[in-house]
């Protein structure tokens, strides 16, 4: 079933079907209809991740941030502290709550936050947000969420990362059945929680997951365009006129597949001997890597007008995750006019139309993936072909219908939640307000 639109979703502050007094000579009357109305809201969004850190996780809740706002919803950010001189809320225009933070074992550039409710609730108490969404479900969200119930506010959460298949990787999978059970009561305790796709949706709900709404992602097409191919970047991986470059954007990681990438490019390199692999990311798992693709060009983490330039000025696109809840890459590569060769898995599988805008082989075919980036490697024809209706593709997927659908589905679960409704045009926190690791 379709999201309702925003205007369409009832309003607390504005109630049809009132009767007007009639003036003189004049029938009593119904009002119906008001004119539309553009609500503001006061959303507290916490997350364990944010820019400058880089991942795909981060980039998407900044997105949401930006957008929110700038659809005139006053935006209160939580958020760890990332380092000692961290920016100050007057840099982001939002205000800005900073809690203490760990840094994760393996990923020294990311943070997790540290519980802090009770200076949610007494945040949250004096300044009463209308609903509080959670990007993440570490400690820092599981103690938002408790001060939320606490106060009977709205919550909506976000399934954004698979950490009860990434278990396996790390020698660790018994972990996985209580890692699901704990994302279970997280997701469950919330009011809605959004997927990005279909096929997940499905997938949480068999896992007993209750109250999803598909949300898709959304990709900047003024950033991500073919208009930013650059020559000279192609120069300096070692690219001369026509040699092909073969691109994967992603954090370098056991549950990553990459084992997959490295055959698929061993399989190039007897089709097509002047391609070479780029790879954009860093991880605990590039030396493995870059071991078993000793040419490969490791570009490092690279972020905006720089990662649009490493996508522009590709020719492919090689994804070969199995383990994503979306793959924000994905539409990010196809709308820099790429042909993309992935799993037929979340993102890939939802967007990527199998051999018009991109190639899609079975989760369980390795040798299927290997052959079709070959392919892909020596047909010119079909990287112009398939990268061309990519573009076209990701230009009906930009931001603003994806802030409609969370706008729509804000006002749903405050309906759902049955919760006061505070005056939306008194002032909350000013701009700048700070409170460092509460």
């Amino acid at each position: 079933m379709n999201q309702p639109e925003f205007s369409q979703l009832a309003s607390p502050h504005f109630k049809a079907g009132p009767l007007v007094p009639a003036g003189k000579g004049l029938a009593p009357f119904v009002v119906n209809e008001l004119a539309p109305v553009r609500q503001r809201w006061r959303i507290a969004v916490v997350t364990e991740t944010y820019p400058p850190e880089i991942n795909g996780v981060a980039n998407t809740v900044a997105k949401v941030v930006e957008g929110l706002r700038a659809r005139d919803h006053t935006v209160q950010l939580v958020r760890p502290r990332q380092q000692v001189l961290d920016r100050s809320a007057s840099t982001l225009d939002v205000n800005l709550m900073l809690t203490q933070g760990l840094t994760i074992p393996m990923y020294k550039h990311l943070r997790m936050g540290l519980p802090c409710k009770n200076a949610l609730v007494k945040l949250w108490s004096l300044r009463r947000p209308d609903l509080v969404h959670i990007a993440t479900e570490g400690p820092l969200g599981w103690s938002a969420l408790q001060a939320a119930i606490k106060l009977r506010l709205p919550v909506c959460s976000d399934f954004r990362t698979n950490f009860q298949a990434y278990s396996q990787f790390y020698g660790m999978g018994w972990l996985q059945k209580p890692i699901m059970a704990y994302l279970r009561k997280f997701h469950n305790a919330c009011h809605c929680t959004m997927v990005p796709t279909d096929a997940l949706r499905h997938q949480l709900e068999s896992m007993g997951l209750k109250d999803l709404a598909v949300i898709a992602r959304g990709v900047d097409t003024r950033l991500f365009t073919p208009a930013k191919r650059n020559d000279a970047l192609r120069r300096q991986w070692g690219l001369e006129g026509n040699d092909v470059a073969v691109l994967h954007v992603g954090r370098l990681a056991p549950e990553k597949n990459l084992a997959a990438l490295a055959a698929a490019y061993q399989r190039i390199q007897r089709v097509q001997p002047r391609a070479r692999l780029v790879v954009v990311g860093d991880g605990p798992a590039r030396e493995a890597l870059k071991a078993r693709c000793p040419d490969a060009f490791f570009a490092g983490f690279q972020s905006g007008e720089a990662l649009a330039g490493h996508y522009a000025s590709s020719d492919m696109f090689v994804f070969p995750s199995l383990t994503e809840t979306y793959g924000n890459v994905v539409p990010e590569a196809m709308a820099s006019g790429l042909a993309v060769v992935a799993f037929d898995d979340a993102a890939a599988g939802q967007l990527i139309r199998h051999r018009e805008s991109g190639a899609l082989a079975s989760p369980a075919d390795a040798q299927g993936f290997a052959m079709l980036v070959a392919e892909l490697s020596i047909r010119d024809d079909l990287r112009k072909a398939w990268g061309a209706c990519a573009r076209v593709q990701m230009l009906e997927h930009g931001w603003e219908a994806v802030l409609r659908g969370i706008e729509a589905t804000y006002a749903s679960t405050m309906v759902h939640a049955n919760s006061p409704q505070p005056d939306f045009l008194q002032p909350w926190v000013q701009p700048g307000w700070v409170n460092s690791d509460s």
